[in-house]
């Protein structure tokens, strides 16, 4: 059996008793686990600590930082390189050798890992959800969440979602994968997604930009791209098209195509939450 390895593991939790248990299995190598818990009341954090985990409690007051800002800068880590996994995520054995192959490698100050999402009892693998590359791999004291104008009382919760980390030094990328099962069925995924376009209406109608200097080049353009697709006519149409036809969704059959006609409706959702709260202004 190999010994532990100096990583810090931050798992950002609320009631994910269903979850939690797999996915602390899956980084059990490490020999730092955090459960940073915001008040669950299913037993998640007794989970953790017959784990061997830390369990630390969040209490969120509606402004930055969120959790996982707060975890990075508050907790006091035993090592130098931590990583971020939801409790809905695992890490495979081939993904848990290029963690412990990248300690010993001093040109990265972070590793970005790519994430395969199960959805319909099956993988994604393609609709632009694969490879879907995650900055979870850094030194702690490097790395922290954007925090982007309208972000902190979007709706989206104490945690951050669709935040990206900037990282100060460079990035590499690990062979492997992390598992996601984000979604077991179909109104998980609309009560989530239902959830997230909050966000991201609450940030189109946002004058500042968000490209904050830190972010990865390729990430700070797609996000460029993004705000000049807000102004695009049939947008639900086109995101459905991008997905389907252009990221090569078609080439995952019936999942394929139900996962890109849900993302068309995420991009409805979206747009007429940002019209909705334009109109309050």
């Amino acid at each position: 059996m190999a010994p532990s390895a100096p990583i810090s593991v931050l798992i950002p939790a609320k009631n994910e008793a269903a979850n939690l248990a797999a996915c602390l299995a899956s980084v059990a190598w490490c020999d730092d686990i955090v459960v940073v818990d915001s008040g669950s009341t299913d037993g998640t954090p007794d989970i953790a600590r017959a784990a061997g985990a830390r369990v630390v409690d969040f209490k969120w007051d509606g402004s930055f930082p969120k959790k996982k800002n707060w975890a990075l800068a508050n907790i006091p880590w035993k090592n130098d390189w931590v990583f971020i996994i939801d409790a809905d995520e695992r890490v495979t054995p081939a993904l848990e050798a290029a963690m412990r192959a990248a300690l010993g490698q001093s040109q990265h100050q972070g590793f970005y890992v790519n994430r395969r999402f199960w959805f319909l009892d099956g993988w994604l693998n393609h609709c632009g959800y694969f490879p879907s590359w995650n900055l979870r791999f850094f030194r702690h004291a490097l790395g922290r969440y954007e925090q982007p104008a309208g972000g902190a009382g979007a709706g989206s919760g104490d945690n951050e979602v669709h935040e990206h980390v900037e990282l100060q030094g460079s990035a590499g990328y690990l062979a492997g994968e992390m598992e996601h099962y984000a979604f077991p069925d179909i109104a998980t995924w609309v009560e989530k997604h239902n959830r997230y376009s909050n966000w991201e209406a609450r940030l189109q109608i946002e004058a500042a930009s968000h490209d904050a200097a830190g972010l990865d080049p390729a990430l700070a353009r797609k996000r460029r791209l993004r705000r000049l697709a807000w102004a695009l006519p049939g947008r639900p149409a086109l995101r459905f098209l991008y997905h389907y036809v252009w990221r090569a969704g078609f080439l995952d059959g019936y999942r394929g195509f139900v996962f890109c006609r849900l993302m068309g409706w995420y991009e409805f959702l979206c747009a007429t939450k940002a019209r909705e709260l334009q109109r309050k202004l």
